[in-house]
């Protein structure tokens, strides 16, 4: 905390039904309120996995189909592609496959995380259901689970016995709270908040047998494994997809994770299934995911004795994280075939090759850009920067059926390439 300015954290691991939390710093260092294991933070995209868990609830009673056509349940939906809108299926908004920002990739075609799924999803929640998403979650997931401090809005978030205000980290700077707080527009894609205890208790119903702690059945343990079981790899890198937990192996063990980003908070929810192990770690800080990449590492390592491989690629997960080993490949590929502009409603994303070396660029609608990255490769079509304040961060190039490059994921999004040669 010290290290990266971080005011506040609340650290909890379930170790084979054991629960032990820690609470460490303070809510606001304008208003020095000490963090508490009920204190409130705002989960962000770990608020994916409870929308799927209410998905999943609606599928096991029959009412939604996992592979139906969202049209199904929303007759007038619509993108930008006719032929997405007919044919894009729930499992793709709980995959991150359908291919939106733009439509720059047909369904299924290259993994790109995705906020939009998300809210789609919430609205057929709403539609099956006859209720607001708010009170579907609470119906679905909150009140069975007994997550007591559980909340879908700001006011509920706000009312509680104490709540960590968010702070951002500018460089090696002191933390700065974030005025006014800013909620997640969607709360199916980043909208619930709650404390480490009701966390931590939602991590527990995860790892067991689908029935809350008052005995209620909740899922069958078949669809909690579904869950954790891959959809799909994401390429260029070694993680798979779940429903919609994030899936990779370290040092052989399977974990199920989710992060969350959202203005000046950052937090991981991780699984380790086949050893009843979870880990919960909130922050109120912009920079706490270098924290929180820190912290879970250690712990893999002491509690399971789970280290990464050299040059394991990892996937944006709901935070910003960096490879943990890297060493770029002796002799680099030919550049010609990434060279290029990319683009996304967002910004574009342009790659050139200069000065004996390759670099990265997104240039945002309105603004000034940001710095170039310079990227080494240290796999096949797997790119590491290499300098900067994105140092260790990995950047992927996906291919169409055809072989070609067709896409850049920066930060997880794709772009699709519209340019080349540049």
């Amino acid at each position: 905390m010290a290290t990266f300015h971080i005011p506040g954290v609340a650290l909890g691991i379930v170790e084979n039904g054991t629960v032990t939390m820690r609470a460490f710093g303070v809510t606001n260092v304008d208003d020095p309120l000490p963090i508490t294991t009920h204190t409130v933070f705002p989960i962000a995209s770990i608020s994916k996995t409870i929308a799927a868990t209410a998905m999943m609830r609606l599928v096991e009673q029959g009412r939604v189909d996992l592979h139906a056509p969202v049209r199904k349940y929303l007759p007038d939906f619509r993108v930008q592609d006719e032929g997405v809108s007919r044919d894009v299926t729930i499992w793709h908004l709980l995959t991150h496959t359908s291919g939106w920002e733009g439509q720059v990739a047909p369904p299924g075609a290259a993994w790109s995380y995705n906020n939009a799924g998300f809210s789609v999803a919430g609205r057929v929640i709403e539609t099956v259901t006859g209720h607001s998403i708010n009170a579907a979650i609470r119906d679905l997931v909150f009140t069975p689970l007994g997550l007591e401090h559980a909340g879908t809005n700001p006011a509920e978030f706000l009312s509680a016995p104490r709540f960590a205000l968010g702070h951002f980290n500018r460089g090696n700077g002191p933390a700065i709270p974030q005025r006014p707080f800013s909620p997640s527009t969607s709360l199916t894609a980043g909208g619930v908040g709650l404390c480490l205890t009701d966390l931590l208790t939602y991590a527990r119903f995860h790892l067991g047998d689908g029935t809350a702690v008052n005995g209620e059945r909740v899922l069958t343990k078949a669809t909690l494994d579904l869950m954790k079981t891959p959809q799909l790899r994401k390429q260029a890198n070694d993680e798979d997809i779940g429903l919609p937990w994030h899936l990779r192996r370290v040092g052989g063990v399977l974990t199920a994770a989710h992060g969350g980003t959202l203005g000046g908070h950052i937090l991981l929810l991780e699984l380790v299934p086949e050893r009843n192990f979870a880990i919960g770690i909130l922050t109120n800080a912009s920079g706490g995911w270098r924290l929180i990449q820190d912290v879970e590492r250690a712990a893999l390592k002491s509690y399971e004795n789970a280290t990464f491989t050299m040059n394991q690629a990892i996937a944006h997960r709901g935070l910003v994280e960096t490879l943990p080993m890297v060493e770029p490949l002796a002799t680099q590929p030919d550049p010609a075939p990434y060279l290029g502009r990319y683009l996304r409603p967002m910004n574009a994303v342009v790659v050139r090759a200069e000065r004996g070396g390759v670099f990265v660029q997104v240039r945002p609608n309105a603004g000034e850009p940001p710095p170039e990255m310079p990227v080494r490769f240290y796999g096949p079509d797997r790119a590491v920067v290499t300098g900067g304040a994105d140092q260790g961060q990995s950047i992927e190039f996906v291919r169409a059926p055809d072989g070609r490059v067709t896409w850049i994921r920066v930060t997880g999004r794709i772009a699709v390439r519209v340019e080349g040669g540049a």
